[in-house]
């Protein structure tokens, strides 16, 4: 019997003390690493959060076996903020979707989350209604015509199914009642709450595809949320496509169990936790241009030379010279 079969789904309980400590550390580092990178200039702050964003976008994709573009990533999520990068590359529609789906997660997460806007994420990840060769219903709930949604992983001709999804009759009543939950006031500390939509919109399974990657933002709002600000500073997903059978294992395991997702939601704390206590090495750059501001406050520049210190601090080609300086900044 799979979890949304039983007759008291969806009533989840856990087991606070089983992960209170866990918990609590990590809203500790959260609150110290949000802090610290909030205090940043503006320039570093965008660089970190384009940073972490396309990181986000790149794994999250990697983690259902598709592999983008960095680059092409990077130039979307830049242009869609209005920052400036030393390369504007073209990226394609598909890379466009869901960077608009990522963005608009944590660029509104304070709006609600409605049908519309799911549909709306759904129809931008899915730009020419196919899932590879596959023609799928795009911008709408399932309709199972080719038989019951199952939880797959694995390349074609090593897939294994992990659970099947609610029957399609079902997802309209299902997605009403984790709508309503989602956009309710609640007293569920934040974070746990984050886990809970992550795994309760995967069970449900509501689309043709993409589900993980909608799941995966729909807990970016929530995170927003607790941070309280529209920038990223930390990669979950980064973390999860490191150990990507480990994720699949918990979701099937707990996907077999009763109601008490207390290991899911454990799991979950602790990558975020690893995503978090990793963040300053995957930011060390941008980290280290900080340091090297803040050691440098008092020091007198003007402004063509604070701009040529942060050149110097990006992908700088060759060597510095007067010519270069002055052709640079026409002086």
């Amino acid at each position: 019997m799979y979890i949304h079969q039983r007759t008291d789904w969806p009533e989840f309980t856990w087991r606070t003390d089983f992960f209170a400590t866990l918990l609590g550390d990590t809203r500790h580092q959260q609150g110290l690493w949000v802090s610290e990178m909030l205090s940043l200039n503006v320039e570093l702050r965008d660089e970190a959060n384009l940073n972490t964003l396309t990181s986000e976008i790149v794994q999250s994709s990697r983690i259902e076996g598709e592999y983008l573009n960095s680059e092409e990533v990077r130039s979307s999520v830049a242009r869609r903020l209005g920052l400036e990068t030393a390369e504007i590359l073209l990226p394609s529609r598909e890379i466009d979707g869901i960077v608009e789906m990522l963005l608009d997660a944590t660029q509104n997460y304070e709006d609600i989350l409605t049908h519309e806007r799911l549909f709306a994420w759904h129809s931008a990840l899915f730009p020419i209604g196919r899932s590879g060769s596959r023609p799928i219903t795009v911008g709408a709930y399932r309709k199972d015509e080719n038989g019951p949604m199952q939880l797959v992983s694995g390349g074609m001709g090593e897939e294994k199914v992990h659970f099947e999804a609610p029957n399609a009759p079902k997802i309209l009543t299902e997605m009403n009642r984790f709508l309503f939950w989602f956009n309710a006031p609640t007293t569920i500390d934040p974070i746990i709450k984050a886990a809970i939509a992550h795994f309760w919109f995967i069970t449900i399974h509501p689309m043709d595809d993409g589900n993980g990657r909608m799941a995966r933002a729909i807990a970016e709002i929530q995170l927003s949320r607790t941070d309280r600000t529209n920038q990223r500073f930390y990669s979950m997903s980064t973390e999860i496509e490191l150990h990507k059978k480990e994720y699949y294992d918990i979701l099937e395991r707990t996907q077999s169990g009763d109601l008490d997702i207390t290991e899911w939601i454990t799991w979950f704390f602790d990558y975020l936790h690893r995503a978090i206590l990793t963040a300053p090495v995957r930011l060390a750059r941008v980290y280290e241009k900080a340091h090297f501001w803040q050691a440098h406050r008092n020091t007198p520049m003007n402004t063509r030379q604070r701009k040529i210190v942060l050149r110097l601090q990006d992908d700088f080609f060759g060597k510095l010279s007067t010519g270069k300086y002055a052709k640079m900044f026409k002086c």
